[in-house]
Parts: structure tokens; sequence; C-alpha cells
């Protein structure tokens, strides 16, 4: 009689085990795990917003898609042709933005690849690639806009930003640089830092320029650098 009921708690102690690890396991959608680290700064919080530079698409290698499914929204930016279709499909709240950003007005060549995570605008890095292996699509000019124009035309009036992130293979500074940090203040920025060695990091134009615009380094992922606002 005892074993009748032997298999039934035995399945109700793993279904209490498994409900007991709800919100001690959850998945990652960027590339590196930079959702994760933002999702520990904002776990309390049930809304936000956020600027996703670089987007590449709507949930692969993404920093913004967990915070989409837990009811935020934000803007997404990417020069690839075609790149907002997906975006439009799939992240309906957002307003998503098929453009080129840089820190003036000019036409930069965009190198659009096989692997669409490594497409940008950096023709040294875009040829290292191509010597490497990557298989190169096509090239295309684009115009480029700056940030603070895009978050003039786009921004909600008064709307703040919880946290921006910058991707765009070896332009993140000039992105950066094309912003008006007295008006548009991220509490959290991440961009792009390729030294491993954090003292190494400290030397890297980008870290330089985001102290200077009164932030703190607080976090590293291999290839991310997060910076939050000292003004919070």
């Amino acid at each position: 009689m005892l074993e009748k009921f032997i298999p039934e708690k035995f399945h109700r102690s793993i279904y209490l085990f498994k409900k007991s690890l709800i919100g001690f396991s959850q998945k990652s959608y960027a590339q590196e795990g930079e959702d994760m680290v933002l999702q520990r700064k904002f776990h309390s919080q049930k809304k936000g917003f956020y600027i996703d530079i670089g987007a590449h698409h709507p949930h692969r290698f993404s920093n913004t898609h967990l915070f989409y499914k837990k009811g935020w929204s934000g803007i997404n930016i990417d020069a690839m042709p075609g790149s907002m279709d997906l975006f439009n499909k799939y992240r309906k709240r957002d307003t998503n933005l098929e453009v080129a950003i840089s820190d003036i007005s000019q036409t930069l060549t965009y190198y659009a690849f096989v692997e669409p995570a490594i497409n940008g605008f950096d023709p040294v890095l875009s040829q290292q690639r191509v010597e490497a292996g990557e298989q190169l699509l096509f090239t295309k000019e684009i115009k480029t806009l700056t940030l603070q124009e895009i978050f003039e035309k786009h921004l909600p009036a008064q709307q703040a930003i919880d946290f921006m992130s910058v991707d765009v293979e070896g332009i993140d500074l000039q992105i950066l640089k094309s912003n008006n940090w007295a008006k548009y203040r991220p509490k959290i920025v991440l961009a792009e830092c390729l030294s491993k060695n954090v003292l190494e990091v400290m030397q890297e134009d980008v870290y330089k320029y985001m102290i200077e615009q009164g932030y703190s380094f607080i976090a590293k992922t291999i290839n991310t650098c997060f910076f939050e606002d000292n003004k919070i």
C-alpha cells in the first residue's frame, strides 16, 4: 500500500522544487549575458524605457528583448537595410528606426556580412574580418544622423531613459559623442570596450569619454562595459 503513494509524493516534491526555482533561473537573449547584468540592476522595475543602437535583431543577441517581454518599451536603431522589418513584426510597442548614427552628418560606407552581427561602418575592422574569412555581402553608402537629432524627433517628451545599449562595431565613440548629455542622460550606458584587462579598459577612449560625461564604470562582460550616471 505504501508503494502506491511513493511515486505521487515523489512527483509532488519535484514539482515543488521546480516551482521554488522560479525567479532564480532566466533565459538570456544577449550575446554575453548583458541583459542578466541589467536585470540585476532593474529587477524590481516592471516598466521602463531603453535605447538599442545597433539593435541587430528582435531577440538574437539582444540586450533589450528580455525587458520587452517584461513590458518595457523603447527605441531600436539599426542601419542594416531591411533590419526593421522583423522589429516592426515582433516589437510593436517599440519605435523602430532604420537609420545610421555618427557624431556629424555625413555619408559612410556600410559593410554587410553573411553574419549580420558583425555589420558596421569601420573600414579597417571590416577588412580584417574579410581577411579572417568572413563573407562580405555588400557595401552601401548611408547618410548619418546624430543621436541628439534622433532623440529630439522620436523620444517622448519628459521620457526618462533607463538604459542605452550601443554596439555598432567600431564607431561606438562617435555615436556617444553625438548625444546631448546635458539633456539626454540614460541611467545606464552599455558600450563596446575590447580590452580584457580592466586597467587597459581605463585607457580606452570610450571609458575616458564616459567618465568625462559624469558616469562611473560599474561592470563589464567580455566586450561590453557598463557605465552608470553619477547624478542618479
